[in-house]
């Protein structure tokens, strides 16, 4: 079976998606759709922009969700058997699979990238990744920390991202390399991503999401708060919802795809991260790049 996995934030770089609106009349069409819904030239930026500019996270998230989107709707053989996004992709994913028109996942991931930004406004907030432990050493130890911090981002084993408040995520990771942490190291990143800190953001998009149709889907999306194939429009809603705040359960997505029979992965958006870390999970899986 052909799975089909899509990246998040952090995948951007100078000139994303420029190749595809130079050399296809379709990705041409869908980048100026784009321009048009947000109110602003993200192609002037996604082409020519600075990395500090595409850092922006009103930018960020589009900018991503628009390359992977696109990439995919100029693929001559795309016939996905399951998806998944590694969080923002997943709205991605919801495209590629029918879920969502490309109209309204791209309204959702902005009112998404809008409403965390204000999240993160709220309190001093931050991410930091853990290399070299076990996941159980890095949950017992989160608890161990006062204020708030979470296991957010289950990357591959081994490799796990902490969020929360910037002195609980500072303690924590001075805890876990006590533990044996080969590293632990702040993320430069806006704020606490799939923790409890993004409670405000959580309930402002939950109103936009609740009040966007979607259909059933051509194909079941792996989702990061499950980490199970889901089909039924309803669901795949409230576990949208619930991304906010929860981890993102990358590792077990990607196990169980290949235990319900995924032969190969294609990567598709910008890097190739995911696939880096699916070979990581499963050194046997047979990975592309779209």
């Amino acid at each position: 079976m052909k799975a089909y996995v899509f990246p998040g934030q952090g995948a951007q770089f100078s000139g994303m998606g420029k190749d595809l609106y130079e050399t296809s009349e379709v990705a041409k069409a869908l980048f100026e759709q784009a321009n048009d819904i947000l109110g602003f030239r993200i192609t002037d930026i996604m082409f020519e922009g600075t990395a500090e500019q595409l850092k922006e996270t009103k930018v960020t998230q589009p900018a991503v969700f628009l390359h992977s989107v696109i990439l995919a709707k100029t693929l001559t053989e795309f016939k996905p058997e399951m998806v998944a996004g590694h969080s923002l992709g997943e709205f991605s994913a919801l495209v590629a699979n029918g879920t969502l028109s490309f109209e309204d996942a791209l309204r959702l991931v902005s009112q998404r990238a809008l409403a965390m930004q204000k999240a993160c406004e709220i309190k001093p907030s931050t991410m930091a990744a853990v290399l070299g432990l076990a996941d159980e050493i890095v949950e017992a130890v989160c608890k161990t920390i006062d204020g708030v911090v979470v296991a957010a981002n289950y990357n591959c084993p081994g490799q796990l991202v902490i969020s929360g408040e910037t002195t609980a995520v500072e303690k924590a990771c001075e805890a876990l390399k006590e533990a044996g942490a080969k590293r632990a190291l702040l993320l430069p990143v806006g704020g606490a991503f799939h923790s409890p800190m993004m409670e405000p953001a959580r309930t402002e998009l939950a109103a936009a999401i609740e009040a966007t149709h979607f259909s059933q889907p051509t194909c079941p999306v792996y989702q990061n708060v499950t980490a199970n194939a889901v089909s039924d429009p309803q669901q795949i809603k409230d576990n949208l919802i619930l991304q906010l705040t929860a981890p993102v359960r990358w590792t077990q997505s990607v196990q169980q795809m290949i235990a319900d029979g995924a032969t190969s992965f294609t990567e598709v958006g910008p890097g190739k991260v995911l696939v880096g870390l699916i070979q990581k999970i499963d050194k046997t899986a047979e990975t592309h790049s779209a």
